[in-house]
């Protein structure tokens, strides 16, 4: 399965940045994004799994941001999956193993992630 999230989520600095401004910045932030993901997890029909490996493929405008700063957005991906019921949890038991891929499109940036069942 592939789920395809249309733009970009905070990096690493931002959700710093944000969480600076007022005791519930943060908060309100991460239930943003869990929603976005959330809501494309559901229009895009993903089945639930108990267990699965996870490639995040990171389409980014530009090379502006360390990579590291940009998977930062993990946490809402696992999260927003919950939220959806993709995912019963995200910990050791259901998220087996992920990896990072980078690649720049100015034109249409995305987070590709492919959803792989496990045993």
């Amino acid at each position: 399965m592939k789920l395809v999230i249309p733009g970009t989520l905070p990096t690493m600095n931002e959700i710093i940045n944000i969480s600076k401004r007022s005791k519930y910045a943060y908060r309100d932030l991460k239930e943003y994004y869990d929603n976005v993901v959330a809501w494309h997890a559901k229009a895009q029909h993903i089945a639930p799994v108990e267990r699965a490996n996870f490639i995040i493929t990171w389409v980014c405008p530009d090379r502006l941001h360390n990579k590291d700063n940009i998977a930062a957005g993990i946490k809402f991906i696992f999260d927003g999956l919950q939220k959806a019921g993709i995912l019963s949890n995200d910990g050791w038991k259901e998220i087996a193993d992920f990896s990072h891929r980078f690649e720049v499109d100015k034109t249409n940036p995305r987070i590709e992630i492919e959803i792989l069942e496990a045993s």
